[in-house]
């Protein structure tokens, strides 16, 4: 069998690789520089009091241009799930305690499980601690609901098979063993899981055996299937938090002035290292996490250097191999550049993407990645704690060099009181330009106690993608009055999720918070424009194709689009890639970047449906 590697070209040493990393350090310092400066002369210019996220008056968009509400556009959100057939509610088995463990759950995925073409829904439940209520601490924690294709589901019966008794964290689908069934693994606190998807709606547990199992000292978090060798089959990278024990939490005994003990900060935590397992074929895994140097330790202390909550593959300089960016809560952001010989090389601070402007850590939570422009510059946003704004690193001429833009894009000022989890872009207007929205809520339910101006429970945040109106507009917080107050509704969000789940093109959200029902917000945009959606199988590539790349140009625009369900915070959105073209009438041209490295143009399809393109 030929080499996965030579299938495709050498990328350019003058934009890949060490000569870039080279580049970017000797350019890191001055970066920052300017940028802080730029930053403390926005945050002068443009401060303001607290403010209730989602409920406002139109804000500024980027660079302090004002954007005309009816620009906007009008697209009501409405909270479908009890209505649609989803009777989950969220429990975190808390009774006092305040084991950290308690506030940080909530994954939850679309995928299409059984092959019909639409988009099911898998919810995963906490738990109950055993030393509690033993009897209870041995219920399922996973709710699988089939998808009818109009956007009613029914819950699958736990004698499928999919039945994970732990403490429950991530979500992470992806068909790792190439049959044409989509596969999940389960992370948790102590423990994980790996279902083989059997087809006919059944499943089998085989985390053990399949070389994929942790230890009782383990806790998962966010995970995500991705081929970093480029052999065809996905391979499987899965956050882990800290090292956690209730004794250890006792020890640490963390308080707040005026409500006593409370969920602890991470850093009274030991720090510890996240895991990857490449996929042997056979349905057999090793952990090459070690070896692989995703394990990185602090140079003075010698101690692990990762406490991740978030992860994204994506291929940060186009050399065709997929890199990691991971979200480190109170720790420095780590970024794995892949070396394409089963490596990785950190390069987080000489990349940009580890700290803040002013060259500090901050509570990251969840992430995700995106081309939000015309052209081929990637966006990072990452959720951060409260008083932090949520990040939105900017790629420029250096693919591997980042800058912080949250407030000259318009994310910042807005973001500046949320404590975001869940963070994604979506496009949910259809007019090409992808949007971002934010799952928030405290991790303290006592918080306005001490803080004023921080609720536990709080709204979700959308962010319209202004471009289309004014290029240099960015992006700028939607009010209630134009999503409805469903979307806004404050929860104590964690995990998000988009799909479409009722066939009509536009993108559909869930939302999953601590100790409640999920929202599932059904998008109601009308009148629609007009819209393609992409599926892709590959065949020498793996099957889902995770990692490919679609081109499409319609309108005198390029829009790109990645398949990659891994998205914000321990959760997973739907394998299609959906491409909103506004008022465009035809699709002028489309490319599939295989994950393999080969490009394939595809007939221009007919608009407003959904399209199944099959690897040569």
């Amino acid at each position: 069998m030929m080499d996965p590697r030579n299938r495709r070209p050498e990328p350019d040493p003058d934009v890949t690789g060490d000569a870039v990393i080279g580049r970017a350090i000797k350019r890191t310092l001055v970066v920052v520089l300017l940028v802080v400066l730029l930053v403390a002369l926005i945050s002068f210019l443009f401060e303001s009091p607290p403010m209730v996220p989602g409920s406002g008056a139109t804000e500024p968009g980027a660079r302090g241009l004002t954007v005309p509400a009816h620009w906007i556009p009008k697209v009501i959100f409405h909270d479908c799930g009890a209505a649609a057939g989803i009777g989950f509610v969220h429990t975190n088995g808390a009774y006092g305690d305040k084991l950290l463990p308690e506030t940080m759950g909530g994954g939850v995925a679309f995928w299409d499980y059984d092959n019909d073409g639409d988009q099911d829904l898998v919810l995963l439940n906490s738990g109950h601690w055993p030393w509690h209520d033993s009897a209870r601490g041995n219920e399922n924690m996973l709710a699988l609901y089939a998808n009818d294709g109009e956007g009613r589901f029914t819950a699958v019966p736990a004698s499928s098979g999919l039945e994970f008794f732990g403490y429950g964290m991530g979500l992470a689908a992806g068909d790792y063993d190439n049959d044409g069934w989509v596969d999940l693994f389960v992370s948790g606190v102590g423990t994980n899981a790996l279902f083989r998807n059997l087809g006919g709606g059944r499943f089998q547990e085989v985390t053990r055996d399949a070389g994929v199992h942790c230890s009782p000292q383990d806790w998962g978090t966010s995970c995500a299937w991705f081929d970093f060798d480029n052999d065809g089959d996905l391979d499987l990278f899965v956050c882990r938090y800290l090292r956690w024990s209730r004794e250890i939490d006792f020890e640490a005994n963390y308080q707040l002035p005026g409500i006593g003990r409370a969920y602890g900060q991470p850093w009274n935590f030991p720090s510890t290292f996240p895991a990857l397992y490449r996929n042997n074929g056979g349905g057999k895994f090793r952990d090459v996490s070690a070896e692989s140097g995703v394990q990185v330790r602090n140079r003075a202390t010698d101690v692990p250097l990762a406490k991740s909550l978030g992860v994204a593959p994506l291929d940060l300089d186009n050399d065709g191999w997929l890199d990691l960016v991971v979200a480190n809560d109170t720790l420095p952001n780590l970024v794995f550049h892949n070396e394409r010989n089963g490596t990785f090389k950190e390069i987080g601070a000489a990349s940009g993407l580890a700290f803040d402007n002013f060259g500090a850590t901050r509570g990251a939570m969840g992430v995700d990645a995106a081309r939000f422009q015309d052209d081929r510059s990637l966006g990072i946003s990452i959720g951060n704690f409260a008083n932090e704004m949520t990040a939105f690193y900017v790629s420029r001429d250096e693919p591997l060099v980042f800058a912080d833009e949250a407030i000259t894009q318009g994310i910042g000022q807005a973001t500046r009181f949320s404590l975001t989890f869940g963070v994604f872009f979506f496009d949910y207007d259809l007019d090409g330009w992808l949007d971002l929205l934010t799952a928030n809520g405290h991790i303290e339910d006592e918080i306005e106690k001490v803080q004023p101006n921080q609720r536990y429970r709080q709204p979700a945040q959308l962010f319209w993608n202004a471009r289309g109106r004014d290029p240099r507009a960015g992006f700028v917080p939607v009010p209630v009055e134009k999503s409805g107050q469903d979307l806004f509704q404050p929860i104590v969000g964690r995990g998000s999720a988009f799909a479409d789940i009722d066939g009509d093109g536009d993108l559909d959200v869930v939302i999953a918070q601590i100790n409640g029902p999920p929202m599932l917000l059904r998008n109601d945009l009308a009148p629609q424009p007009n819209w393609l959606r992409v599926k892709l199988a590959g065949t020498r590539s793996n099957r889902d194709a995770i990692g490919a790349w679609v081109k499409l140009r319609a309108g005198g625009r390029t829009l790109w689009r990645q398949v990659m369900p891994t998205r914000g915070y321990l959760s997973q959105s739907e394998l299609p890639l959906t491409f909103g073209l506004g008022k465009a009438t035809r699709v002028d041209e489309l490319t599939v970047q295989w994950p393999d490295g080969t490009s394939q143009r595809v007939d221009p399809p007919a608009l407003n449906r959904l399209v199944t393109i099959t690897e040569p």
